[in-house]
């Protein structure tokens, strides 16, 4: 008996509160595991969060009250704090910086006056244009003030000014003070100093709002991006931690005992209370590429092509020799920013997307803006009047209007055919069904030639990659975007809706700091300058350390329970890019040491480029440091089934829907996912149902579930 409680025991929980669904999945001690979906809930994602544990709890006959006590981990990623970025709907920030940089924040970079555009419109400066910036000029102030190059402060602060800029910031309505003043991660005196003063005369006027210093937070150069980072840590993060707090909270009453894990912008995991919160700005879709390499080691992959669909955009990350690489400097929301940010690219394409004719070539365009939770017209409660995708997909008879989100909602598909027939078929000429099936044929070319060109652009065959399909419409989609590429292998898990959800339940529980380092060292340099190289690295490394460890104490871990990871950013002297390493010594001391750290360079980057790229007479240049700390967390533990051989059983099977596709009615063969068992075979045209997803195999297709319940599509030969 007790040997039967310990199997059923739910350990882990992963959430990931996306802009339509919310997904919950759990995992219990013997490794099973169940996803829930609900409707994703912009004014209380806490309640969200709850009604998905109890779609999914069902599957296991369990209530909340009974899971959530049992729970030793539990990892949220969303996107609220993306769309409090994206809505301008922060809180209101005061800016502090040098006298004569107050409109640097406001002009931006270049580049984020096309961010997000399409190469026409980049091409044309007409088109171009800069968002309302987050801090207005009218609540920015200069002091006196200015550090050169080299750290050497050569117009020490004027200490008064800063004492009156706080004052004005409050008075101006600031909730927030950001100071950032220019090389401060070269030398952290000035700035440090200016935010005592503001702490000190916030004090004075009994005002309690936070004070942001960037040598605090992201303490690395490119003022722009520290600026942009640090403003988004007041700005977007703050109101962020109280929405996390809510879902905290809702745990809590609930009995939980655990503390609330963040996925992070750089592939672990940090406590909602961080102090640096921004790096969760985007974290569901970096669930999904953790996710994915823990499935590439359980099957023997090193090379995977990771696809995300969701209802508003089409995520896509390469994992190459068992990594993926990560951006050191990345653009979110249209800013530049200064965050360790795991690599992807995305398109405004998903199953949510709108569908528009242009008025002057009546061809039709795909989003960007998209229906989010509300589906599409073909929901009657919806309020919308504007065709979706997912309108096309249920008069298709992809989706069983019965069966969305498990019955919780019920589609109306004679709704549907008459917007598709008024805003797209009718103009076109098209009947419905073609019309439906045009946009379909759409958004998947442009998902093929995007996840294409992703892969062919940075010098690789997809035939060596295996691509993992996933996201609430990756099944939906899967044939249309990975027919005719080549790929290895295509993988859909059976919890493909919930897969950031599980991707977020694999990560590591782990802090990770940044710190702008100049180290210039020649090919041929003497021990001498190798060791003090290595001593120069070894400081910062200490320094962050530090910090590390204060993140895990607050979480009431040991110093000694921590693992550190060093790690470092290099590149050959002069080039303009750099590229991040797991530093292969634990502690840099001696020219033996400087050695092996150049060994991994020149290894690293003959793997990302080419071995004959290598340049090593030009020197060597350490442009960061870096720290990563970790703890033992529990994970999931993939399901091992036993085959049942290539038949699926009788329970399996639904019966038949209509099924449009190349101009004609099919009768597609309906199964219940859940009901397939390890080695069943299914020709298509078939389509598999689950309460949380439907994976669509056409004519022309096959597939065969393995012993993780891991689908594997084939193009039928």
């Amino acid at each position: 008996m007790e040997v039967q409680q310990a199997a059923s025991q739910v350990q882990v929980m992963g959430i990931d509160a996306g802009g339509t669904m919310t997904d919950t999945f759990f995992v219990r001690a013997d490794g099973r595991f169940v996803v829930g979906k609900a409707q994703s809930n912009p004014g209380d994602e806490s309640l969200a969060i709850y009604n998905s544990s109890v779609d999914a709890l069902a599957h296991w006959d369990r209530e909340v009250d009974d899971v959530y006590p049992e729970l030793a981990t539990c990892v949220y990623s969303g996107t609220a704090m993306l769309n409090r970025i994206l809505m301008r709907k922060g809180l209101d920030v005061g800016l502090i910086c040098n006298r004569g940089f107050e409109q640097i924040h406001s002009m931006g970079r270049a580049l984020q006056s096309y961010l997000g555009y399409a190469l026409e419109d980049r091409i044309h400066l007409n088109t171009h244009r800069y968002d309302e910036p987050l801090v207005p000029v009218s609540r920015t102030r200069g002091v006196t003030e200015r550090t050169d190059v080299q750290g050497k402060v050569v117009i020490p602060l004027r200490e008064d000014e800063v004492r009156q800029a706080t004052r004005e910031l409050v008075e101006a309505g600031s909730q927030a003070i950001v100071i950032c003043l220019l090389q401060s991660h070269k030398n952290e005196v000035s700035e440090q100093r200016a935010r005592d003063l503001a702490k000190e005369e916030l004090k004075k006027l009994k005002v309690d709002i936070p004070v942001f210093a960037s040598v605090d937070y992201y303490p690395s150069r490119k003022e722009s991006h520290r600026m942009n980072t640090t403003i988004l840590e007041a700005y977007g993060a703050e109101p962020s931690r109280q929405t996390l707090k809510k879902v905290s909270d809702r745990f809590k009453k609930h009995g939980a005992k655990f503390d609330l894990r963040v996925m992070a912008t750089h592939g672990g995991t940090i406590s909602w209370k961080a102090k640096e919160l921004a790096r969760t700005i985007v974290s569901g879709p970096i669930g999904g590429v953790i996710g994915s390499k823990l499935l590439g080691e359980y099957l023997g992959d090193e090379n995977i092509a990771c696809s995300d669909i969701g209802g508003t955009s089409f995520d896509v990350a390469l994992i190459t020799k068992g990594n993926f690489a990560i951006k050191s400097d990345p653009d979110m929301a249209r800013l530049v920013l200064s965050l360790p940010l795991v690599a992807m690219d995305s398109v405004g394409a998903g199953a949510g997307s709108f569908v528009r004719l242009d008025p002057y070539s009546k061809s039709i365009k795909l989003g960007p803006d998209s229906a989010g939770y509300r589906v599409g017209t073909c929901w009657p409660e919806s309020g919308l009047d504007t065709v979706s995708v997912s309108d096309c997909h249920v008069v298709l008879g992809y989706l069983n209007p019965e069966n969305f989100l498990g019955g919780a909602i019920k589609l109306d598909v004679q709704r549907a055919r008459d917007h598709i027939k008024a805003q797209i078929a009718d103009p076109l000429g098209l009947s419905v069904e073609d019309a439906a099936a045009g946009v379909i044929e759409l958004l998947d070319l442009t998902l093929s030639e995007y996840l294409r060109a992703n892969i062919s652009a940075k010098g690789y065959n997809p035939a060596e990659f295996t691509c993992f399909s996933y996201g609430g419409a990756g099944p939906v989609h899967t044939y249309g975007y990975t027919g005719g590429v080549g790929f290895k292998d295509v993988v859909v898990p059976a919890w493909a809706a919930g897969f950031s959800a599980f991707g977020c339940a694999c990560a590591d529980f782990e802090y990770r700091y940044d710190k702008s380092v100049d180290l210039g060292v020649a090919q041929f340099a003497s021990d001498d300058q190798k060791a003090a190289a290595c001593a120069s690295l070894q400081e910062a490394w200490g320094e962050l350390a530090v910090k590390v460890i204060e993140e895990f104490v607050i979480n009431g871990y040991k110093p000694e329970d921590v693992l550190l990871i060093p790690g470092y950013k290099m590149q050959y002297m002069g080039q303009l890019n750099d590229l991040e390493i797991v530093s292969p010594v634990s502690t840099a001391a001696t020219a033996a040491d400087w050695n092996q750290i150049i060994e991994t360079f020149e290894n690293t980057y003959g793997r990302v480029y080419a071995n004959s790229a290598r340049s090593p007479e030009l020197g060597f240049s350490v442009t960061g440091a870096i720290l990563r700390g970790m703890v033992v967390t529990q994970k999931p533990v993939l399901p091992e089934d036993p085959d049942a051989g290539p038949i699926p059983p009788r329970e399996a099977y639904l019966g038949t829907r209509p099924f449009y596709r190349h101009k004609r009615w099919v009768d597609a063969a309906l199964w219940k996912m859940e009901s397939l068992k390890a080695g069943n075979h299914i020709v298509g045209p078939a389509i598999i149902e689950s309460d949380a997803t439907t994976f669509v195999v056409p004519d022309g297709f096959e597939t065969t579930i393995d012993k993780h319940r891991l689908f594997h599509l084939k193009e039928a030969r």
